[in-house]
């Protein structure tokens, strides 16, 4: 590939960067990219590259922007960098953040990741303790029925769940 800026020479650094819904590549040489500052990630705005799209003048700022009272960090360098100056940005700039990380993430919230072997377990486990919140309902409410079915779903599920942890080896 040849680089964005000079159309010269051969790219050596690959940039992928999404603005407004849109994914932008730029690939540069490695002349190029230390003179656009890309080894300095604070100083280095894939947009600016991009025949303006996105730089400064449209990231916002200006008179209205808001500003981090604790770093001086604004809005457009934010929009330009990627990265927050300080802890305290994150409570400046918190309005529509939670957007902008579902966007960039599969959500908003860490949950980690769980061993699969002890998901099929939580699910039975889960599903075992519903069931019996649900039969003592019936219980208290005297509808037998519906607590035979209960009981028995219950007894299928414990089943299951001690199948489940046979095969894993538990």
């Amino acid at each position: 590939m040849i680089c964005d800026v000079c159309n010269d020479k051969h790219a050596t650094v690959y940039f992928t960067q999404i603005i407004d819904g849109q994914m932008q590549k730029v690939n540069l040489c490695e002349g190029c990219a230390a003179e656009k500052g890309v080894t300095d990630p604070t100083g280095f705005a894939l947009a600016d590259l991009l025949l303006g799209v996105g730089s400064d003048a449209k990231l916002g700022g200006g008179e209205g922007e808001r500003v981090c009272p604790s770093c001086g960090f604004g809005q457009a360098e934010f929009k330009k960098t990627g990265r927050f100056g300080c802890s305290d940005c994150y409570t400046t700039f918190n309005d529509g953040l939670d957007s902008l990380v579902k966007a960039m993430h599969r959500g908003s919230e860490h949950v980690g990741k769980v061993p699969t072997r002890y998901r099929a377990t939580k699910h039975f486990t889960d599903r075992i303790a519903e069931l019996k919140r649900r039969l003592k309902i019936a219980i208290n409410d005297e509808n037998f029925e519906e607590a035979a079915r209960l009981r028995d779903e219950v007894k299928e599920a414990e089943e299951e769940l001690a199948r489940n942890r046979e095969e894993a080896g538990e």
